[in-house]
């Protein structure tokens, strides 16, 4: 019903900013609340960012509080991700999802994926 579509992913060193991007597509774009979801090698997939369709509502992992905002351009149907001070712990494919219902802060509300994004940071 939705289609997602990463950019921005790449190598930075440790202390380093990236920004990433996931436009959407199709029927009520704009109306989907949006997260971003990392997955590392043996590790579990996490939620690290979210908000609501409208905007005014955020939500962030303790891990990366305070150095990642998560943004969107509703005209433009259009995700933001800005990554500051990367930390190797950070390296992951980098996923944004939809949500259609339920609590846009809980990773079991997500229901529609992009490609995924790769995000390496070096030490």
């Amino acid at each position: 019903q939705v289609q997602l579509v990463e950019s921005g992913g790449g190598l930075v060193q440790a202390g380093g900013s990236l920004r990433l991007s996931c436009a959407a597509s199709g029927p009520f774009a704009n109306t989907y609340n949006m997260g971003w979801q990392r997955q590392a090698p043996g590790k579990g997939r996490e939620l690290v960012a979210a908000l609501t369709w409208s905007g005014r509502s955020t939500y962030y992992s303790d891990s990366v509080k305070g150095r990642f905002t998560i943004s969107r351009d509703n005209a433009k149907n259009t995700v933001f991700l800005q990554m500051n001070s990367l930390k190797p712990e950070d390296t992951a494919v980098y996923i944004c999802a939809a949500s259609g219902s339920g609590n846009y802060t809980y990773i079991s509300s997500y229901t529609y994926w992009g490609q995924g994004t790769q995000v390496t940071v070096s030490s």
